[in-house]
């Protein structure tokens, strides 16, 4: 498996626990398992962003074009 391969798999894996986590969390009534939860959220989040910019500067990954002002005010308009 060659590097941008594994690179992205990862990237995928935690932006399926991400998700996860958000549902979990807001299901759950225990205000410590909240808590510890929201820090292993925040931690994967973090290396999720490390991760990110890594692939980007190696050219693993291809980011979206920047909206631009209009299209922005647009989708701010449709759900204002």
């Amino acid at each position: 498996m060659q590097d941008k391969e594994m690179v992205n798999d990862v990237l995928s894996m935690i932006n399926s626990s991400l998700t996860n986590y958000a549902t979990v969390i807001s299901q759950s009534s225990n205000q410590q398992l909240r808590q510890t939860l929201q820090q292993i959220r925040n931690s994967d989040e973090q290396f999720q962003w490390q991760l990110y910019q890594m692939a980007e500067q190696k050219g693993f990954y291809k980011s979206a074009a920047q909206a631009s002002s209009q299209e922005i005010q647009q989708v701010k308009g449709q759900i204002s």
